[in-house]
């Protein structure tokens, strides 16, 4: 039977952010992972066709990922992850940047928060975005975030549900 999981995004332009809470049919340390490991990132936080490939990644207070979503036709985007704070299997913060494949980085960023809780087998995690500028924040939007995130959701609930049949 399936689920009518939570999905919720909220832009607030006089506060620079954007809130997002989504809940996942699976136990929180499955999400956590899928959240936190580089491995199971790649699989699916890049909308498709686009795929996601790190380079590194030092999950880590001070640790960072650097990685690239690739195009069919093999165009890059990059962006550094820096890891601010951990509190394993309930917070983690990060500083999110453009970059090129050099890692200098496209000022200006974004401040993430990442929160996990869980509740009778649903994971809820909790987003909120706080970007450094407003006119960052409405170019990501336009770009299509909303839509991209949600198809990179839709990539995440497959994952998890191919991982909790094994």
């Amino acid at each position: 039977m399936e689920k009518n999981l939570l999905f919720e995004f909220t832009v607030n332009k006089p506060e620079k952010t954007v809130y997002i809470s989504r809940e996942f049919d699976a136990e929180l340390p499955l999400v956590w992972d899928a959240f936190t490991t580089k491995e199971l990132l790649d699989q699916w936080v890049a909308p498709k066709p686009w795929t996601a490939r790190t380079k590194y990644m030092n999950f880590e207070v001070g640790g960072r990922r650097f990685y690239a979503m690739v195009s069919p036709e093999g165009m890059e985007r990059w962006s550094i992850q820096e890891y601010t704070s951990i509190t394993p299997k309930t917070n983690f913060k990060m500083y999110n940047t453009f970059a090129d494949a050099e890692e200098n980085k496209e000022l200006p960023g974004s401040a993430w928060d990442y929160n996990f809780s869980e509740q009778n087998g649903t994971t809820t995690v909790s987003i909120t975005i706080f970007n450094e500028s407003l006119d960052r924040m409405e170019k990501m939007i336009e770009m299509g975030f909303e839509q991209g995130f949600k198809m990179t959701i839709d990539n995440l609930d497959n994952l998890l549900a191919s991982l909790t049949k094994k």
